[in-house]
């Protein structure tokens, strides 16, 4: 498969105003401001092949959202390369935006006092879509996204998770080859979250859409998402599959203990005690001083057992603790 992204050396800049100490400074400030230069992004570089669904993640002020805004052309990069379906973005932004389609979770797309559908309509002239092609595609997305019954009903009317569906199809009416999706899932609940998420992925996996992801709900990658790049202070420190992301980096694993006795205390280091329930005990064993074998070998000893399941800690917790530790490479 051809890469419809290319990333190379890419950086963003920007000057921010810097606060001096005292009290004149508010004075100060304004007659002569005073600036510090901040690096929101550093030299970052990757590729993405065709049809492929990445999660890019990181903490707040990553850099996530300033890497999307310029793969899409709304942002100029202070240094660096960056192809978009053999475009450059920031070039060729006219041109871009008719095969690249854009969600973002905390600004809409959608006129807020119009019904969805008159939206679908004007987008529909932006692009310049064919008038037939255009009602069936806009027919067969109204039906796979459950809108008809809110098709006339002014968008400030709808609940989130009837606006974020109606994002998804005014971002797909013109079939994009990429999706750029930030924080599609925030705000939601876990009924429409699973929602969005499936109908994302169905899309992605039917029309060969490359999905470029980014949120702070590890939901959204597990469930959406093949690859992973993990981005903190600008710089990229992981890019792999997601599956190997949990294969290296789990440091722990969650052991519950179904017994006969009501109560079962272990003492063996690294085991901690996180939840307890009559007859039902659950443990956090850190595999960097203890081997879950031994803990079950143990819990056998001390108690009649019923029942034993050991699982990986959440993805949220495996994430936390690479940008806490800051670990690179490839997976």
């Amino acid at each position: 498969m051809s890469n419809v992204i290319s990333v190379k050396e890419l950086s963003k800049t920007y000057q921010r105003p810097l606060k001096l100490p005292g009290k004149q400074s508010y004075l100060k400030n304004w007659l002569h401001p005073v600036t510090e230069e901040f690096c929101a992004v550093k030299n970052i570089a990757f590729e993405v092949q065709e049809g492929e669904r990445i999660a890019f993640i990181g903490p707040n002020g990553a850099g996530k959202s300033t890497t999307i805004k310029m793969l899409s052309g709304i942002l100029y990069p202070t240094g660096g390369e960056a192809s978009v379906l053999g475009l450059t973005p920031w070039k060729d932004r006219q041109k871009l935006g008719r095969s690249i389609g854009c969600v973002f979770g905390q600004k809409s797309q959608l006129w807020y006092h119009l019904p969805a559908g008159d939206t679908f309509n004007l987008l529909s002239y932006v692009y310049d879509l064919d008038r037939k092609e255009y009602q069936k595609r806009r027919d067969e997305l109204v039906e796979i996204f459950s809108l008809k019954d809110i098709l006339n009903q002014t968008v400030r009317k709808l609940s989130l998770g009837q606006r974020m569906r109606c994002e998804l199809v005014a971002s797909l009416l013109h079939r994009p080859k990429i999706l750029f999706l930030d924080e599609p899932t925030i705000g939601l609940d876990v009924t429409a979250k699973a929602i969005i998420r499936d109908l994302i992925k169905e899309r992605s996996t039917l029309e060969k859409t490359t999905i470029f992801l980014t949120s702070h709900d590890t939901g959204d990658m597990e469930r959406v998402c093949d690859r992973v790049i993990v981005i903190n202070h600008g710089e990229v420190l992981i890019d792999g599959n997601i599956g190997r992301l949990r294969k290296n980096f789990i440091k722990k694993k969650v052991v519950t203990l179904i017994t006969k006795e009501e109560k079962v205390v272990m003492n063996m280091p690294g085991v901690v005690q996180i939840q307890w329930e009559p007859h039902r005990t659950v443990y956090e064993v850190d595999l960097n001083l203890q081997a879950v074998d031994l803990v079950i070998s143990e819990s056998l000893k001390i108690s009649s057992l019923r029942d034993i399941t050991v699982e990986d800690p959440p993805m949220e917790e495996i994430v936390r603790g690479i940008y806490k530790g800051d670990a690179r490479g490839d997976l």
